[in-house]
């Protein structure tokens, strides 16, 4: 049975709007409503202020618009922005609780500090996944994805159990760096069963929507695909899960670097300046979140011409290794500028699995061993870093 946006924008008219003034439909609330292969997508605008305590109305829409015939599911976001969704008519204020009488005061007494909200309200992980890690770049087109890629299958040829995330939701890589085809199955209709290949376990949003679809989500709407494919699937028991996060230092990837359990990120450069440039924003962004800084891997970073082995730096050499060392963070290592590397990753047979005894799969190994050290170096500092208390 299809469904169409009259049936979803019908039932939404039952939900409620704050404190029971009309619903949420002729409040200007929701926004602009995308229907792909039965799964319905939306955001619901609220007041900034009032966001936490809305999560009860955002569910309330999230459950009837599952329960219409025909919608597989529903990723509902809350959205404090006023653009898309209309707030035609103002949200009410909650109204103000009567006054008591005036009654003698107590001495003031000075209030305890509050830890910053990244602490107070920890990260909640993923069962069944040991440690996360991202890999970012500040920009698009410094092979990010496909560093990923065989960064991921690297780990597993190390003996580690994987999975990858594609969490570029506009410009999804896996399907193809992958070879995997076809839509995802569920578990009970509610949970989906990650695709698998080469021994990785993976989701993306190219599984579920077709290669040519254009992605017009708002932020919001991002955020709430990238929680459902991280949360809402079958991973089962994984040793690492590699995110492969969108290029740049939006607010999709800094949300993502504030709600993910992360072990740390990797960051993907080129070795010209101005991909540096880049490189230090997405350095710099998940420093403010307190994530672990793995290290900086420098891609492109020379070519060996094939007929007579002639070396040449195109895009300088380098620099990514002094830009680690300035900062104090880990240089990962170089990856060539090799033509089979590209090749392997357009065929969907990357370089790690297809020519496993290449010198260019070998330095993949090498940088995912210096990674998942990196990792335990990190959980050790943390470990260490927990006071104890003794009991004499």
């Amino acid at each position: 049975m299809s469904v169409s946006k009259e049936n979803v924008i019908e039932r939404l008219k039952t939900v409620n709007g704050p404190d029971f003034t009309g619903n949420i439909v002729d409040l200007g609330m929701v926004s602009d409503i995308f229907i792909a292969d039965s799964k319905v997508f939306f955001s619901i605008t609220v007041p900034a202020a009032r966001a936490q305590e809305m999560e009860p109305l955002r569910a309330a829409a999230e459950r009837v618009v599952k329960a219409i015939p025909g919608v597989a599911s529903a990723m509902v976001a809350l959205t404090a922005e006023k653009k898309g969704g209309g707030m035609e008519a103002p949200v009410p204020p909650r109204p103000a609780a009567p006054r008591p009488a005036a009654a003698p005061q107590p001495a003031p007494q000075r209030a305890a500090p509050q830890a910053p909200a990244s602490q107070s309200h920890g990260k909640r992980g993923v069962p069944g996944i040991d440690a996360i890690i991202a890999v970012a770049s500040g920009k698009g087109g410094v092979g990010k994805s496909t560093t990923a890629v065989n960064l991921a299958l690297g780990l597993a040829a190390n003996g580690l159990k994987v999975g990858v995330l594609d969490a570029d939701i506009y410009g999804p890589s896996m399907p193809r760096l992958l070879d995997i085809h076809g839509r995802p199955q569920t578990v009970d209709g509610k949970i989906l069963k990650p695709m698998e290949n080469y021994g990785l376990k993976v989701m993306s949003m190219g599984f579920l929507v077709d290669e040519e679809t254009p992605m017009i989500w708002r932020g919001p709407m991002v955020m709430s695909a990238l929680t459902q494919m991280l949360r809402e699937v079958e991973w089962g028991s994984l040793d690492v899960l590699v995110v492969d996060m969108p290029p740049g230092t939006g607010d999709a990837q800094l949300t993502m670097a504030q709600q993910v359990p992360l072990a740390g990120a990797v960051i993907v450069s080129t070795p010209q300046d101005l991909a540096l440039i880049d490189a230090r924003k997405g350095l710099n962004m998940f420093k403010k979140v307190d994530v672990p800084l793995l290290g900086i891997i420098e891609n492109m970073s020379y070519f060996l011409a094939p007929d007579t082995g002639k070396r040449y730096d195109i895009f300088g050499h380098g620099g990514a290794r002094r830009e680690a060392e300035r900062l104090g963070v880990t240089f990962l290592g170089e990856v060539p500028l090799e033509m089979g590397i590209r090749e392997s990753s357009d065929a969907g047979a990357p370089v790690v699995v297809s020519k496993p005894d290449s010198a260019e799969a070998k330095i993949y190994r090498d940088i995912a061993t210096k990674v998942w050290d990196r990792v335990n170096e990190e959980r050790g500092a943390a470990e260490a870093a927990v006071p104890s208390i003794v009991f004499e």
